[in-house]
């Protein structure tokens, strides 16, 4: 960990936990949760219940969530931080959102009445299907043919985190506000002039890592070389994804008899390079 760093990295296992994972800072989760939630539904109380769902039997797989909350009228909450893109990531917030449905199932005559999923997903990636929308919210409901909402009850929220590129001048709501201070906490070395609301008060101050036990600094610097190992390994995948993309690029424009400085120019290839491709 750089010995400048104030503030944890709320991308870390550690760091989200800290922040909106323990009773004393519930209200963090709160006021996040508010902002990013739709305005019909406003959350005044929750709390936290076990990550671990198992299924019905043994033979089941088993969900982890990162944090899992229940709402005063019985809203269940999943709240998931992703790192790096995984293979059938969609899939994945499915078979999730299916473990809060499922436990609310009672034994004996039931009308099938159910409270109302939310599965909030904090991505540091975007879906490259979407990334032409440059959008950072995502709303995904249950629709039919007429792209009417089916059902009201099942609600994922996608915020794609590389999507959000304000500056601090730019910040106009709490939604951006958050997530500002998301994106760039690790980066900074004094709460911004544009958050001096209390909630954000209370953010950095739990986030300040001078103020951290020495089992909490251990856990935390241990947390961030595993963040930082895995953005390396996605990070080298893509630029190595990249290279091959280009040479092969390169090696059809010059089948085609196209220039090789000109090849260059469009590939990011040097011309040595270009000219030992077959």
């Amino acid at each position: 960990m750089a010995l400048q760093d104030k503030f944890i990295n709320p991308f870390t296992d550690f760091g989200f936990k800290k922040l909106f994972g323990s009773e004393p800072n519930k209200d963090l989760l709160i006021d996040f949760l508010n902002e990013v939630l739709p305005g019909k539904h406003k959350i005044r109380e929750l709390t936290y219940t076990r990550a671990e769902q198992l299924g019905r039997s043994e033979a089941d797989r088993k969900a982890i969530f990162d944090l899992y909350c229940t709402g005063e009228n019985g809203e269940r909450f999943i709240v998931e931080m992703q790192k790096a893109k995984q293979n059938y990531f969609k899939d994945r917030s499915v078979y999730y959102a299916s473990f809060p449905i499922q436990e609310q199932a009672k034994k004996g005559d039931w009308d099938y009445k159910l409270a109302a999923v939310y599965l909030v997903g904090i991505l540091d990636f975007t879906f490259s299907e979407d990334a032409a929308a440059g959008e950072v919210r995502h709303e995904v409901q249950l629709k039919d043919q007429a792209c009417q909402v089916f059902y009201e009850k099942l609600t994922y929220i996608y915020l794609e985190m590389p999507n959000f590129n304000k500056k601090e001048a730019e910040l106009q709501t709490n939604f951006d506000k958050w997530m500002y201070v998301l994106k760039q906490q690790p980066n900074l070395q004094k709460r911004p002039q544009a958050l001096q609301e209390r909630i954000f008060q209370k953010l950095f101050d739990a986030a300040e890592i001078a103020k951290f036990s020495p089992d909490e600094r251990t856990h935390y610097e241990d947390s961030l070389k595993y963040y930082r190992d895995l953005k390396n390994v996605v990070d080298t995948s893509y630029e190595e994804g990249k290279e091959a993309r280009n040479i092969e690029i390169a090696r059809q424009m010059k089948r085609k008899g196209m220039d090789s400085g000109l090849i260059s120019d469009l590939t990011g290839l040097s011309v040595e390079e270009i000219e030992q491709l077959d």
